[in-house]
């Protein structure tokens, strides 16, 4: 029976490979001014200039419930089976309206939560849908994807606080406290939880931890499968960390611009560094 693989736009992938392994991405929504968005429409350059135009925070929105069911329907013949693959549940419900929607559509479909997003969600999304088109049955491929999802890590740097003061989202960074809206701050993304892993001011921490996080590797012997960089106007170190790691991995490293979703509670600035061991 065909396997089919479904994921959600808080991915950040190149169009080519969803094109040619026939991945299906639903769409999150962003609300900017009362003007609601499809991430489908919006391309990233004009969001970035909207959010910096508006006073208020944009606010994004998770597929409703009957999308979900609607896309299984469709998809699904009879007899084939779906993978759905989502942004973790510490950022988003979408896994949740995933589950939800899977239960209406009355085929086989298994959710997934990534635990994480962005091209840290890819490597599994990928993976998934290569194995699916070769063949491989909706075991093998699950097996997979539960490796890579515990083989992989997430760093994120932010150059503001500003947007996740204001979306409420810095309570949920461990280590986090007082007024810190001119500092520079290093997390992970672990076990479901955002983490601090550094923080000080100016560029020159973001580029200091990234000389221990080579050394890191270095020393840790393990081999790297493929490593992805995203950002959101966060370009210039997003392009030095490639530089610094692309010894690390044969894969050539993939610089992205993150998507809405992410960019909205990261603010301008910010970068991600995603890295999948073997």
């Amino acid at each position: 029976m065909p396997v089919k693989i479904v994921t959600d736009s808080s991915i950040t992938i190149e169009p080519e490979l969803v094109r040619e392994l026939d991945i299906t991405i639903v769409p999150l929504s962003v609300t900017i001014d009362g003007v609601m968005y499809s991430d489908e429409d919006l391309k990233f350059e004009d969001f970035m200039v909207k959010m910096a135009e508006t006073k208020n925070l944009p606010k994004t929105s998770q597929p409703p419930v009957g999308v979900f069911a609607e896309v299984y329907e469709n998809i699904a013949a009879q007899g084939d089976e779906v993978i759905s693959i989502h942004m973790t549940e510490t950022l988003s419900g979408t896994v949740e309206a995933a589950r939800q929607g899977a239960m209406l559509s009355g085929h086989d479909v298994t959710v997934l939560d990534s635990d994480f997003t962005d091209q840290a969600q890819k490597f599994q999304v990928v993976e998934a849908a290569r194995m699916a088109k070769s063949g491989a049955t909706k075991a093998e491929i699950l097996k997979k994807v539960d490796h890579i999802r515990q083989s992989t890590e997430l760093y994120i740097g932010f150059s503001t606080l500003e947007n996740l003061v204001k979306g409420g989202r810095v309570s949920r960074m461990t280590g986090l406290f007082g007024s810190l809206l001119n500092v520079r701050v290093i997390g992970d993304l672990k076990n479901r939880e955002l983490n601090t892993l550094l923080r000080g001011r100016g560029n020159k921490t973001f580029y200091k931890w990234l000389d221990e996080l080579a050394n890191h590797i270095s020393s840790s012997g393990r081999k790297i499968r493929e490593i992805g960089i995203s950002h959101a106007q966060g370009l210039e170190f997003s392009q030095k960390a490639r530089d610094v790691l692309q010894k690390f991995v044969e894969k050539p490293i993939a610089i992205m611009d993150t998507n809405t979703t992410i960019a909205t509670h990261t603010g301008p600035g910010a970068w991600a560094i995603m890295i999948d061991y073997e």
